[in-house]
């Protein structure tokens, strides 16, 4: 897979491509990332690259003329590549939205900055795609949460692949909780001492019984952090009868 990222800062993404996942993905040729500096397609002497919105208003907006010449040239080199603009107001990212994008030979990501784009660069965009309800001084971090998430999926570059099969949200739910060892620590901080013990079941032995907490306790997360999953997640009958303990366990303590 070959990712184009469209940016005004390329020396932004110089740290995070050179270690863990995204090198990895890199050295065994799995994935293939080019930062191409907005600037370069900059107009006249000094490359400018934004200008005033019509209408007034305050900041700067990227203009179109040279958000195109850039999408154009990396389409040329990287053809059949679905073009993406990480803007606020765009679609959702979400894991299922980064499985399909998985399955793409190419993507080039368009970073926004100041005000946004030109609008009519989206005549030039096959997407756009919002990380969260929130905003950002750039597109470079939306970017690279997208990459990230994205890479996951690419046969080969996560050592496990059916780990990424139960990552959270796959199904719709959250991940159940994690322990390793030692099995107990001693705890001595300004509220006293104390033990902090691994749950028993998981070193019990007993993989029936492990299974089960674990799906409960993935339930029992997403119903207390994020019930609006639910209402499109995957369950098993196993889980829909936990999940239907669980919220009438709820509704006695209330």
């Amino acid at each position: 897979m070959k990712i184009d990222i469209i940016t005004l800062f390329p020396d932004m993404f110089k740290g995070p491509f050179d270690m863990s996942m995204m090198w990895k993905a890199q050295e065994k040729k799995l994935a293939q990332v080019n930062i191409i500096d907005l600037r370069e397609f900059g107009v006249g002497p000094r490359r400018t690259v934004d200008d005033t919105p019509y209408g007034g208003g305050d900041g700067m907006v990227l203009k179109a003329d040279v958000m195109v010449a850039a999408i154009e040239s990396a389409k040329a080199k990287n053809p059949g590549a679905r073009v993406i603009a990480l803007t606020p107001s765009g679609h959702k990212f979400t894991q299922a939205t980064a499985a399909k994008l998985a399955l793409l030979p190419g993507l080039i990501l368009l970073a926004g900055h100041y005000e946004g784009f030109d609008e009519r660069i989206m005549d030039y965009v096959d997407d756009q795609i919002s990380i969260g309800d929130y905003v950002l001084t750039g597109g470079e971090l939306p970017a690279l949460v997208v990459l990230d998430a994205v890479a996951r999926f690419v046969p080969g570059v996560v050592g496990d692949e059916q780990s990424v099969a139960l990552d959270t949200f796959s199904r719709g739910l959250l991940n159940h909780p994690q322990y390793t060892r030692p099995a107990t620590i001693r705890w001595a901080g300004v509220s006293g001492e104390r033990d902090l013990t691994v749950p028993e079941v998981l070193m019990s032995g007993n993989h029936g019984e492990i299974r089960r907490w674990r799906k409960r306790e993935a339930l029992a997360r997403t119903l207390a952090r994020r019930p609006d999953l639910l209402e499109a997640a995957t369950l098993d009958e196993e889980e829909e009868q936990l999940l239907r303990e669980l919220k009438g366990a709820s509704h006695e303590r209330d």
